[in-house]
């Protein structure tokens, strides 16, 4: 059997062509596998997907209840605090709301919270103890 893995994460959005330039402005690709309906964004070993949030539902034959908190967050990490302001300056000229701006962590990082354009939070952070492969992926210890 292997390894338990996360191949694809769908965000539910409210206006497609929107995201789709949201994300491609901070610098994913939409694979040519994309189509009026759906978006795949490639991201190192995973898929980031973007579909329309009424469509989501459906097909998941779930009632959308907008919460306002998730309680969910995707994260991106980086090789450094500079990396993480980078990013988040990126991802705020692309159209992000900034929650929470780029600090000191009490866990020993740096770290920041920023919304896309639908509301789906993002922790952009610099862990001093992750280690990435050759390939830029996390590294975790076993």
């Amino acid at each position: 059997m292997s390894a338990p893995r996360i191949h694809i994460v769908t965000l539910g959005v409210s206006d497609l062509a929107r995201s789709r330039r949201f994300y491609e402005a901070w610098g994913w690709k939409a694979s040519s596998a994309s189509n009026d309906n759906i978006v795949f964004l490639k991201g190192g070993a995973g898929v980031l997907a973007l579909y329309g949030r009424d469509a989501l539902a459906e097909d998941a034959l779930a009632e959308d209840l907008p919460t306002g908190f998730a309680a969910i967050t995707l994260a991106r990490n980086a090789s450094s605090k500079d990396e993480v302001d980078a990013w988040f300056a990126t991802a705020l000229a692309a159209g992000a709301r900034e929650l929470k701006t780029p600090q000191e962590a009490f866990w020993g990082g740096y770290s920041g919270y920023l919304a896309d354009p639908d509301g789906h939070l993002w922790e952009f952070a610099f862990n001093p103890y992750f280690v990435f492969d050759d390939h830029g992926n996390l590294a975790l210890p076993d």
